[in-house]
């Protein structure tokens, strides 16, 4: 059921982010000696069991804009809210927040045009506008394939405006959207690898497809775990989230995969979370994890809204 995948998309995101906030800049190393298992707190950034970070606020501000339509604007203003009123946040104060994101929500504060704020620059390329893209899923999929890249980009551009940030949210949402649709995996790979090869062969965009290669000229899933990097750049990011989800066939095994490559572990989960909860739905995500989720009532209200948003059913 829709409505299912809807919530479970966003609750997966969430439960993926908090298994990550504890254990965020561990080594794998480490986590191999002392591998993350269930829901724990405190660590990195000592915060209590069950709190999210900056993936899931940005990502929930996302979903509410979309409640009232499309409105880039309408998403800046409540990214400006999150970063500095606490809007969509745990407990009412935002962290973790990334440099990119922080420079571009700064501008948004000062009237700049929301297609303008996010850095253009190489060098601002980490995965921030990728960990909150997962409510265009929902929103896009019934339009056109012009628009579904068209409007990604676009809400990529509000934090993170270089070209490879916005192909790698749209390589995401083309995968989701495939997922929602009832794809197995391996087809939703597949069906993904032809939309986004056929709309990104031409300028601006074909210069940069090289960088997304072991993505979309090969089977990411193939290569072994030593190979897959766990950063906060957006291209590993991506690879890191389609690996974990290709390779597990349920939304625990997706998201304890996830956290326990180290690193950016929060929005690697975040990321291969969302997917696992569209595919697998809310009714795969343990239930205990979702007990300690902070505000995890208001995050299923939040999919319930979006869902009756879109498709007008309740």
């Amino acid at each position: 059921m829709k409505k299912d995948k809807v919530i479970g998309g966003l609750l997966g995101l969430c439960v993926g982010d908090a298994l990550g906030v504890p254990v965020e800049f561990q080594s794998r190393e480490k986590l191999r000696r002392n591998p993350v298992k269930d829901m724990t707190g405190y660590g990195t950034h000592n915060q209590p069991p069950g709190t999210w970070s900056d993936d899931s606020s940005l990502t929930f501000c996302l979903a509410e804009s979309l409640c009232n339509g499309f409105d880039l604007r309408d998403i800046a203003d409540k990214f400006v809210k999150w970063m500095y009123e606490g809007y969509w946040t745990p407990w009412g104060e935002a962290f973790d927040i990334g440099g990119t994101t922080q420079i571009a929500i700064s501008r948004l504060k000062k009237g700049v045009d929301p297609l303008e704020a996010g850095p253009t620059d190489e060098r601002s390329n980490g995965n921030g506008s990728l960990m909150r893209i997962l409510p265009l899923i929902f929103y896009v999929e019934k339009m056109d394939k012009e628009e579904q890249f068209e409007i990604t980009h676009q809400v990529s551009r509000i934090t993170h405006g270089h070209i490879r940030s916005q192909m790698a949210c749209g390589i995401y949402v083309q995968f989701g959207i495939n997922l929602f649709n009832g794809d197995a995996p391996e087809a939703a790979y597949e069906k993904m690898k032809d939309a986004v090869l056929k709309y990104y062969s031409k300028e601006p965009y074909i210069e940069e497809l090289s960088h997304f290669s072991r993505i979309l000229a090969s089977d990411i899933s193939s290569l072994p775990v030593d190979s897959i990097k766990s950063s906060g750049y957006v291209v590993d990011s991506l690879e890191a989230c389609l690996w974990c989800f290709l390779n597990n066939d349920s939304y625990r095994d997706t998201v304890i995969t996830a956290v326990n490559l180290g690193g950016d572990t929060d929005t690697i989960g975040a990321l291969a979370g969302g997917l696992a909860g569209i595919y697998y739905g809310y009714e795969d995500i343990p239930k205990e994890w979702i007990e300690n989720i902070a505000k995890a009532d208001e995050i299923i209200r939040l999919g319930e809204r979006l869902y009756e948003a879109i498709y007008g059913i309740s």
